[in-house]
């Protein structure tokens, strides 16, 4: 099965509609109630960071009998420095943002604990991908 998603920037009254969506799928499918709160949680954390750093993006979810894929693509100004970008507590988030109570650096942190694979691409004034993998 196969989703796709639009993720709109700066829209925080929608944010988490793809994280909602594939939760909705996943427990349709009878994934077990872990893997489905780890595939929402790392889908949440990817989809806020577009919302927030990239001028929004979009997801593109497939679901296999064994795990899910997630990929975040998004054409926002890229991660100068991924090592320091997966520091707890390390961000970028602009106060719009942080006066929501987002922004808190746990994004990345969040989405590599809570899943069994994660790879960031991502190019300077060109965007980042962000794939992540969960084994059912």
């Amino acid at each position: 099965m196969k989703l796709d998603f639009v993720i709109r920037g700066s829209d925080f009254i929608n944010a988490g509609e793809a994280s909602s969506g594939t939760k909705k799928a996943l427990t349709r499918l009878g994934i077990s109630p872990k893997a489905i709160k780890r595939a929402a949680i790392a889908m949440y954390e990817a989809e806020l960071n577009a919302v927030i750093h990239a001028g929004g993006g979009n997801a593109e979810v497939e679901i296999f009998s064994d795990h899910v894929q997630i990929r975040v693509i998004d054409n926002g100004p890229g991660i100068p420095d991924v090592e320091l970008a997966m520091q707890e507590g390390w961000s970028t988030a602009p106060d719009i943002a942080r006066e929501m109570g987002f922004g808190a650096g746990m994004g990345l942190p969040n989405i590599k604990k809570n899943s069994n694979d994660m790879s960031i691409e991502t190019e300077i004034g060109h965007g980042t991908t962000l794939t992540i993998m969960i084994r059912f």
